[in-house]
């Protein structure tokens, strides 16, 4: 794919993100377009953003189920980036009327206190890098219409992220087993989704070392002070203005967020 459609295709997600206005499919004009044009297309999307006042401040990593994988014909996962302008703190209020369509997930999120280097990045280096991990919702928001997305319409999308939250309590991983870590999720004091920490790749970890690998790929690295969401424990949550969510994670700690 040649470089003016990439920057036309990046362009036109930021246009519907700011316009709160989803488009159509991009594989639907562009069925050609490959995984790595996909990313060309992301790098784009995001450098609009910084560009209009926004940091980098992380990653996400999503597609880490097999479900999904499945889902979107795909054997592994994908990333987008964190911005300083989609991050909430605990028990705030997010406007539901600046996101599109968007559904909410109970994560485990890491913040890194050394730089991690791909490739050859393994579990005990991201043990090692790791402050602490937190309760996290990620709430994905998709710019394509309905939905209807292949593994290249969500990764241009910087992998559908919306915005994210973090809970109040950082805590050590030394005596955690984050694969066995349960999960409930409440919707409106109602228990929605449950699971646990081994729906991420079968140990958060494991996303953690496939993101600093394939960054290695690419040129580039984890950096300390990164925030690094490591997937869904659990099923998809549609939310609306109205909806209140919560979250407690076994030996982590709760999460909780509003929507208005």
């Amino acid at each position: 794919m040649d470089q003016t459609t990439i920057e036309r295709l990046g362009d036109a997600l930021y246009d519907a993100l700011v316009a709160g206005t989803p488009i159509a499919p991009l594989t639907e004009t562009h069925p050609e377009m490959r995984i790595e044009d996909a990313y060309q297309v992301q790098r784009r999307m995001i450098a609009r953003r910084v560009a209009a006042g926004e940091r980098v401040i992380g990653k996400k990593i999503g597609v880490t189920s097999k479900a999904v994988m499945n889902m979107l014909g795909v054997n592994q996962p994908d990333f987008g980036m964190l911005t300083d302008r989609m991050v909430f703190n605990e028990g705030e209020t997010i406007p539901a009327a600046s996101l599109i369509q968007p559904k909410a997930e109970g994560e485990i999120a890491f913040l890194l206190k050394h730089d991690l280097q791909g490739p050859g990045v393994t579990a005990a280096d991201v043990l090692a890098a790791t402050e602490g991990v937190m309760a996290c919702f990620e709430v994905v928001d998709s710019r394509i219409r309905d939905w209807k997305i292949r593994i290249q319409d969500t990764v241009s999308d910087n992998a559908s992220c919306g915005v994210f939250v973090l809970g109040d309590q950082l805590v050590d991983i030394a005596d955690l087993d984050l694969a066995m870590c349960g999960m409930v999720l409440e919707k409106n004091g109602e228990i929605v989704v449950t699971g646990a920490g081994a729906a991420s790749m079968q140990h958060p970890v494991n996303a953690v070392v496939w993101l600093a690998n394939m960054l290695g790929q690419l040129g580039e690295s984890l950096k300390a002070g990164d925030i690094v969401l490591s997937g869904a424990m659990g099923a998809m949550v549609p939310v609306a203005a109205g909806d209140s969510l919560r979250m407690q994670i076994g030996g982590i700690g709760g999460c909780s967020v509003r929507f208005v």
